[in-house]
């Protein structure tokens, strides 16, 4: 029987894709159905050559399914999560690798499971597919295997609640709110709901530290709240040009500096990085404010989107761990 055979994605550059939504698939709804073993017939029947009396089984009617489609409406990849806590199924169309489409997917089961209060969840994976189960926190355990003439690993994820005072039983799904940002005002009250809502960390992906937004007392009061509100909270921040936010003696510098166990920032180094367009910012509570052109405000903030917030968050630690500390922020000790 096919599994996880879902590629590691390769680090992205330039430009993140954005044409693709993830929603729940509904298995008893022949067109939901269609769409999933459509995208699982490419990957697993005439892609790997998996026979396809092995390809479905008894678990696909018992299972939640995650779809995802391009931007007209075609589908592109699929996932599923079945009744014993197993993710399986991951499958992505080879055109749309590479994209974070998989971790969005992944993002999206393991979400689930988490609603669900699963202690864990395990999945049999390709062996080429470990590191990027292992980016996940998955660990492998046993030997490695062959299924359908494909090597595997056993992985597991442990999901246990944070113990201690961070302890709390899972809430429902929260509300979800688009906002298209269209002025200065919007952007500052929007970021500083997203940081309000954080529990342990923001990240932030900017040119020159916004001043407009990131130097302002509201801004500087909500990041303070956040990382010594007693829960371990940290800030990570990539700037393009750290060079003009120093000459113009940016605030968010100096708290930084005073707050350095809790701030990191660092500068790309390749010019893909240096050039991107873009600006983000992301919370861990799976909420985003994107602008496509990070010198403008105008942009969309989701509260709770896990599709492209899994995106999101995939880029910006591709890009963090090939950029550096920058001269004009070393004095950070960063």
């Amino acid at each position: 029987m096919p599994t996880d055979s879902i590629p590691t994605d390769p680090n992205l550059t330039g430009a993140i894709p954005t044409g693709f939504t993830i929603e729940i698939a509904d298995w008893t709804n022949p067109a939901d159905r269609d769409a999933c073993r459509a995208v699982r017939e490419r990957v697993f029947i005439v892609e790997q050559q998996v026979p396809r009396e092995d390809e479905e089984d008894e678990f696909d009617a018992g299972a939640r399914h995650v779809l995802a489609r391009d931007g007209e409406g075609r589908p592109i990849a699929t996932g599923r999560l079945a009744g014993n806590a197993m993710i399986g199924r991951m499958a992505v169309l080879a055109e749309w690798r590479g994209k974070a489409v998989g971790s969005a997917l992944l993002t999206t089961l393991i979400d689930t499971a988490r609603a669900l209060h699963y202690p864990a969840v395990e999945l049999h994976a390709q062996s080429t597919a470990v590191p990027f189960y292992e980016k996940f926190g998955f660990a492998t355990y046993g030997d490695e295997f062959e299924e359908c003439a494909i090597r595997h690993f056993h992985m597991r994820l442990e999901l246990a609640p944070v113990a201690g005072p961070e302890r709390r039983k899972p809430g429902p799904r929260p509300e979800v709110r688009t906002v298209s940002i269209e002025s200065r005002e919007q952007a500052l009250e929007e970021t500083l709901a997203l940081v309000a809502a954080a529990r342990r960390e923001l990240c932030i992906y900017t040119r020159d530290l916004d001043p407009i937004l990131f130097d302002t007392e509201s801004m500087l009061d909500a990041l303070k709240r956040l990382v010594i509100g007693g829960r371990g909270a940290s800030v990570r921040i990539i700037v393009q040009e750290p060079r003009v936010p120093s000459q113009r003696g940016h605030r968010l510098i100096a708290l930084a500096q005073r707050l350095s166990s809790s701030f990191a920032f660092r500068t790309p180094q390749q010019e893909e990085d240096l050039q991107y367009p873009s600006a983000f910012v992301i919370n861990d509570a799976r909420g985003y404010y994107f602008r496509t052109l990070g010198n403008r405000f105008e942009g969309e903030v989701v509260n709770y989107a896990p599709g492209k917030h899994a995106q999101l968050q995939e880029f910006f630690d591709q890009v963090w761990e090939r950029s550096e500390p920058s001269d004009e922020l070393r004095q950070l000790s960063l």
